[in-house]
Parts: C-alpha cells; structure tokens; sequence
C-alpha cells in the first residue's frame, strides 16, 4: 500500500495541508481499490460515510431525473476528492459516481478526515474552497444548461473535454466517452448527439474515428459556443 505522505496525487487537492503525522495516520486507515470501467463507486441515497481520492482513472458523477433519464453533472479525474459534500452534510449521496475506464482509488474513512479537519485549520480552509470551487463550477452548468442551445453545449463540451483532459498521441481527445454519455452531459437524447456530431464534421470542425473526436477548428467551435 502506497504512503500518503510520499504520494503525488495530494499535492493536487486539501490534502497537500496535512502534516507528516496526519498523513502517516491516513495511510493507515485508508483503503485502496481498483474499480472496473463502468463499476459504480456509489448510488444516489447511499451513506459514503468518508472520502475518495481518485489516483488514476475518470468516473462520471450524475444524477436521474424523475422521467428516468441520467444527467452528467460532473467529470472527476485523477488528484480529484470524492464524497466531500456527503460528509460535511451528514446526508446520503444525492448523485451516484460511475467508472468511465479503469480506476485506482483511495477510501479516507470519514472519522479521520473530521479529526484532520478539526485540528488542522489549513486542511479545513482548503477543504472549503475546494467545496466551493465545486459549488461554482454545478452553477455554472446549470446556467450553460438554462441559457445555451444543445448546439452551443455540444460545442462548449468538445472544447471543455479538451481543456481538461487533453489530447492523446494521435491528438484525438483523451477521454473516450459513448455518444450517449455526451448526450447526458449536455442535456439531450443521443440520437441528438449524434446528428450534431456529424453536423460538425461536415463543417470540419471535429474528425471522427470510431470512438476518438478530433478537434479541427477550435476557434469556430468557440464561438458557436459562445453564440458568436
């Protein structure tokens, strides 16, 4: 089992706060799991009672609407903390957490990350502004949903995938996600997803080859982004 205090990954969330004592003390409690692609971290009213930290692999964060369809309200990658709103709240997860592809995960049982919290003002200032860059990244969705054509959301999506997965060897996104997964993330059916996908193809704007996207014309896809 890898120590915390010599782990990279902490250095890219709250827990990078923590001193060598704490983190030797999170190392000994902590569970490490491989999760299968398409494994379910946790469901919608399951009790997390602590924390992920996500040390390789991308799960999809969504919730199901009342008429039964799935709504991508989040990406989490590598060096990303899982569960946090749970724990500080004492309620069971409102959204359910799925594996994209193969992933490496830490598990911080809930007492040790509310002892941590309490004696170390740090971890908790830095714990909070992480809640809240959260907070503000869900409600800036919620008005790209409210205000945007699918066509513009698509085009934020592609450009967003982009940014903050970037490009493999072949310079295609590095995120492989089924047309129906981008159909949950931007609010639509797939058949949707698809036409505007080769609508934008068409146009050169992307490339497809089976599962990969290029980006052709980045520029062009802001600005129907943006409305331009």
């Amino acid at each position: 089992m890898g120590k915390c205090e010599q782990c990279i990954i902490r250095q890219l969330n709250a827990l990078k706060t923590l001193t060598k004592e704490e983190l030797i003390r999170v190392s000994h409690c902590k569970t490490v799991k491989t999760i299968k692609k398409g494994e379910v971290l946790f469901n919608e009213g399951e009790y997390i009672n602590g924390i992920f930290c996500i040390k390789s692999g991308i799960c999809k964060v969504s919730k199901m609407s009342e008429n039964g369809r799935e709504q991508i309200v989040n990406l989490v990658k590598r060096g990303d903390l899982l569960g946090e709103r749970s724990l500080i709240s004492e309620e069971a997860a409102n959204l359910k957490a799925t594996a994209v592809n193969e992933m490496e995960i830490c598990f911080i049982p809930k007492h040790e990350i509310l002892r941590d919290l309490n004696e170390n003002n740090s971890f908790s200032m830095s714990f909070l502004k992480e809640m809240a860059m959260s907070l503000k990244t869900n409600n800036n969705t919620v008005v790209e949903m409210a205000q945007k054509s699918v066509k513009q959301r698509l085009a934020h999506t592609l450009l967003n995938l982009a940014e903050e997965f970037g490009l493999d060897e072949n310079g295609a996104l590095s995120i492989h996600l089924s047309r129906e997964d981008i159909a949950n993330i931007i609010g639509t059916a797939t058949e949707t997803t698809i036409r505007l996908l080769s609508e934008f193809k068409k146009k050169d704007l992307i490339s497809l080859k089976n599962k990969d996207i290029f980006i052709q014309n980045k520029e062009e896809l802001r600005q129907i982004s943006e409305g331009i």
